[in-house]
């Protein structure tokens, strides 16, 4: 089982030298910031083995989706006959996005290794993914990062240690919790 979700980030630089820390006084920064554009964080996570992957880009288009999906099959998990993956209802989460990036046959190939499980409308919260960008967000991402480039060292970094660490996602939704909050969407 592969958890899979996207979101982006926004670069931004200092318009102006922090304060430096001084006794009694923390690092200041300044509120103006200079806007570098926008990225995306394709992030794969199989919470089970406590094993995670993003990658940057440089937008979120369904050829993007699709690449991520052909890696992940024939890069990270190239024995697997099987591969269950959680996503949720973006409109690129589809196997049709596989039809438009690559030859009829290898799209059939992708389709026939991945195992789709949409989140609920309104539930991606629901994909164990969005817990890791949430800790991503709060663990590399609580600072001003400029370049994609040292964005993209920053996660690596980030990422190398949570993977030596085997940090997992302590989920804690049963699914008597699950009939009880979504009983409106799957009645008994």
């Amino acid at each position: 089982m592969v958890c899979f979700d996207e979101r982006p980030y926004q670069l931004v630089a200092e318009t102006r030298q922090p304060l430096p820390m001084a006794p009694g006084q923390p690092l200041r920064y300044d509120f103006e910031y200079e806007r570098k554009g926008t990225c995306n964080l394709f992030t794969y996570l199989q919470p089970l083995m406590g094993w995670r992957h993003v990658v940057v880009t440089e937008r979120r288009t369904g050829n993007d989706f699709a690449q991520r999906m052909h890696e992940l099959v024939y890069v990270h998990f190239p024995h697997a006959e099987k591969i269950r993956l959680v996503v949720d209802n973006l409109n690129i989460h589809t196997p049709a996005a596989f039809y438009q990036v690559f030859e009829p046959a290898e799209a059939r190939r992708l389709v026939q290794r991945l195992e789709f499980h949409y989140t609920p409308k309104h539930g991606s919260w629901l994909n164990m993914v969005e817990a890791e960008l949430a800790v991503l967000s709060s663990q590399c991402l609580d600072r001003r990062i400029p370049e994609i480039e040292q964005l993209r060292c920053e996660i690596v970094a980030w990422e190398a240690e949570r993977n030596a660490r085997k940090a997992t996602v302590n989920w804690q939704f049963k699914t008597v919790d699950a009939r009880t909050k979504l009983k409106r969407l799957y009645p008994s």
